[in-house]
């Protein structure tokens, strides 16, 4: 992949997320507050400026952690290769990840494993589709007789592709959309960046297509981007958006109980973001530092479905990223804490 070439000629540097004081919204009357008397239990992640933010920042901005006695220290900023190394490392907790991302790491040894669900695809109709988890966008400058994801075969050569790093949903759905449409995989020449940088570089003709995040999405459009195709087409269903949120096993193992407040109160920030979407915006916007109109839609649920990653392992086998029957969809998360959360019913 490259790194570099395209990445000089455009603005670098992402800038970090620290939460900060909290803020009054409307559709929440008041900041829950912290449990009395005792000190909060510290769970660790890194900052962030990305897609990710919104259930963090939600979460935290409204009191849902420190109701349930947990306070979340951000580390700063961590690249994406080095992200799952520092939690093995204990510099960090906890992270949500696609299941492709989960599933070659715990192949290579990797002793974590998912807890809980963080961003799904909306599969209901009704919900706007700037709540799906990426759409995909060409310069109509550069392509102007691109208009579907299916015309791209028609553009001579390799097609410069944008991802945030390998084995994510990135590659895995726009490798998918082009199966679907009958274009090789081969003719991807993937370029690493962030949504952020993406925008810039399909801008400048440095790209010939990118795939970006809901934060992202106003930044394509006003850019002058048209958006040839969205995660609804490939056939993945809820599971086009699936992330799990990952422990250490370790840490799973001696902190259940914290764990389990920890999924409690994130999963209570996730549904508060569905159904204040305004709200939820303004605050994505803040944390990020660009205007947003929309962000990734959230499992409301406690429970974990882990057949959810069952094609993004599939494809993983068939392509031999990893070997076959070495991690199973079972062998990715576990659902000890959602029972322990079943049982305080």
């Amino acid at each position: 992949m490259k790194q570099n070439g395209v990445l000089k000629k455009i603005s670098a540097g992402v800038a970090l997320l620290v939460v900060g004081a909290v803020v009054m919204l409307p559709g929440a009357a008041e900041k829950v507050g912290a449990q009395p008397g005792k000190e909060p239990f510290i769970i660790k992640t890194w900052s962030a400026k990305d897609c990710s933010v919104t259930p963090w920042v939600v979460t935290d901005q409204l009191g849902y952690f420190a109701q349930e006695g947990i306070k979340i220290a951000y580390t700063g900023e961590t690249q994406a290769a080095l992200q799952i190394p520092s939690i093995l490392r204990g510099d960090n907790d906890v992270r949500s990840f696609h299941p492709n991302t989960l599933a070659v790491a715990k192949a290579g040894g990797a002793k974590i494993t998912g807890v809980a669900e963080g961003d799904i695809e909306p599969t209901d109709k009704k919900i706007d589709p700037k709540f799906r988890h990426m759409w995909w966008f060409v310069s109509s400058k550069k392509h102007p007789n691109v208009k579907t994801f299916a015309d791209l075969k028609n553009i001579p050569g390799k097609i410069k592709v944008a991802t945030i790093t390998t084995n994510i949903c990135a590659d895995f759905e726009t490798n998918l959309l082009a199966d679907k449409y009958g274009i090789p995989r081969s003719k991807f020449e993937w370029v690493t960046m962030p949504d952020v940088q993406a925008i810039q570089a399909l801008k400048l003709g440095l790209l010939d297509l990118s795939e970006v995040h809901p934060p992202f999405y106003k930044g394509m459009v006003a850019a002058g981007a048209r958006k040839i195709a969205d995660t609804s087409e490939t056939g993945l269903g809820a599971a086009a958006g699936i992330t799990y949120y990952t422990f250490r096993d370790d840490f799973i193992r001696k902190n259940p109980d914290k764990v389990a407040a920890f999924v409690r109160a994130i999963i209570r920030g996730q549904r508060w973001a569905n159904v204040h979407p305004a709200e939820a915006a303004k605050l994505t916007a803040e944390a990020i530092g660009v205007p947003v109109n929309g962000y990734h839609y959230y499992s409301e649920s406690l429970k974990v479905d882990d057949t959810l990653a069952s094609r993004w392992l599939k494809d993983l086998e068939e392509n031999r990223v990893i070997p076959r029957g070495k991690v199973t969809t079972a062998s990715l998360v576990t659902h000890d804490i959602e029972k322990i959360n079943s049982s305080r019913k």
